[in-house]
């Protein structure tokens, strides 16, 4: 039999500058692929090939990795996943914010975990039935999936307005077991949401003790992200130390105009936290946020726009205080009348996005709702964004850095083995695109315009995008974490 080094190449991409992840300068390579692996990075112009692509002029690059999303059941439901891959997206991060889809079996889940929800999605009594699921029906893109303890707290305490008792932190762990050694990556919280906000830092330490079990990262919607950001960092660090794992501080900001200028507080304190334990961050980039309605959020905002509104649906899209107004009510005191609801929240400054992006270690992640009727425009656009607005037109860092925030940085902090760059041996997640013209093109006005720029998106070998369209291949996987 011939020597595997010299069997035709799958696929060559030839002529790109291959970014490759390490935050190191590009170079001219050609890229050889067999089955799911990158075989050869050089110049293979005299190397057989059943399929090789002239990318001549393009870039590239190993397939973004989103670290913070709410594919859960869009993964499921709409397998396709449009709105990621038509950006560069080869791999997402699940069960953010403390809301994952499993373990829980509910009707009529509580608000933000109704964000998830398409009726009767909540119906996974463990976590391993759900990565079943996934296995047995495969995306087009690869997951890897947290467990929130949000959802777990619902699935145990009739009452979520108060602490845990200790049989419920007992029961609570138990779950929490489960879905480790099914293959979790780790465990998220939401303590800025209503089923967590009561729940106290010994609670959270206690049921996510299996953490450190299995070697899994802890990420965190944090308790406050306005007046108490502070405060809410120095727990986050704690709730790590004491566990003795990787920490994720998920999508930082601070929001509120009192609190504009404080992200020149908070990165210093990050950065200090890094040098004493494990510590990382995401961020997205545009200036609102957007999750459920909820009236301490509309007085943050300087502006607010409801993105769905289950008594009312044609109010998606329509300015809160346009509709308080009309309802002769304060925009605070109209929020109980929607709800539930979702909405975009315009309520961080500039300066502050651009700081948090421009922080050296500081990952991407989109923070998209993917079943809103009228989503943020980040659920379709942040990558390009960053690529295009961010890096190439305002010049915050250099193409292979904003490469490196969305890829190979991205897969050492949630241990993604043999993901996130374009080397010999690693899994062929592979977006070409064009740096000259990559931008997002969705607005808020137009949310799910695809981007541009994109050329083709390849997942595990695969070609899962082309001409601007699905090619109907779910190539994704279930990831596993591999601890340092």
């Amino acid at each position: 039999m011939p020597h595997p080094d010299t069997q035709p190449f799958d696929l060559i991409l030839a002529g790109g500058t291959v970014i490759d992840g390490s935050n190191t300068p590009g170079r001219r390579a050609d890229v050889g692929v067999r089955g799911d692996r990158i075989a050869a990075v050089g110049d293979l112009a005299g190397a057989a090939a059943h399929r090789r692509v002239d990318v001549s002029g393009q870039i590239v690059a190993p397939g973004f990795i989103d670290s913070h999303t709410h594919d859960d059941n869009y993964l499921l439901k709409h397998r396709h996943m449009t709105p990621k891959i038509s950006q560069g997206v080869t791999t997402v991060v699940t069960g953010n914010c403390g809301i994952s889809l499993a373990p829980l079996t509910h009707a009529t889940p509580p608000p933000p975990l109704d964000l998830l929800d398409e009726g009767g999605s909540y119906h996974f009594t463990r976590f391993a039935d759900y990565l079943a699921a996934l296995r047995a029906t495969p995306a087009a893109v690869n997951a890897a999936c947290m467990v929130g303890h949000s959802t777990l707290r619902a699935a145990v305490m009739p009452d979520l307005h108060r602490a845990a008792s200790p049989a419920e932190i007992q029961a609570m762990q138990a779950l929490a077991e489960e879905a480790m050694a099914s293959g979790a990556i780790g465990i998220s919280t939401g303590t800025f949401y209503p089923p967590a906000a009561h729940a106290t830092t010994e609670e959270i330490i206690e049921v996510c003790r299996p953490l450190h079990t299995h070697g899994g990262v802890y990420a965190t919607h944090m308790r406050d992200e306005g007046e108490h950001v502070v405060e809410a960092l120095e727990e986050t660090f704690r709730i790590g130390r004491e566990l003795d794992v990787p920490v994720v501080i998920s999508h930082h900001k601070v929001m509120g105009q009192p609190n504009f200028g404080r992200s020149r507080e908070t990165l210093p304190l990050i950065e200090a936290a890094m040098a004493r334990q494990d510590v990382s961050l995401d961020a997205y980039p545009y200036v609102a946020g957007s999750t459920m309605l909820k009236q301490d959020r509309v007085l943050l905002a300087g502006r607010t726009v409801i993105t769905w509104c289950k008594p009312f649906p044609e109010l998606s899209g329509r300015d809160l205080d346009e509709v308080a107004a009309e309802r002769g009510k304060s925009k605070f005191d109209v929020v109980p009348d929607l709800q539930p609801a979702g909405a975009i929240y315009f309520m961080m400054d500039e300066p502050d996005v651009q700081r948090i992006l421009a922080f050296g270690p500081t990952m991407i992640g989109s923070d998209g709702l993917p079943h809103d009727e009228r989503p943020h425009p980040r659920l379709w656009g942040t990558f390009p964004r960053v690529l295009g607005h961010y890096s190439r037109d305002l010049g915050l860092f250099p193409l292979e850095t904003a490469v490196w925030k969305m890829t190979g940085l991205t897969a050492a902090r949630f241990g993604l083995a043999q993901r996130g760059q374009v080397q010999p041996g690693y899994y062929a997640d592979l977006v070409v695109f064009d740096a000259a013209t990559v931008a997002d093109t969705a607005t808020f006005e137009r949310p799910t315009e695809r981007a541009a720029g994109i050329h083709s998106v390849y997942v595990n070998g695969v070609a899962v995008w082309q001409d601007q369209a699905f090619t109907g291949q779910h190539a994704g996987r279930v990831l596993a974490r591999t601890a340092a």
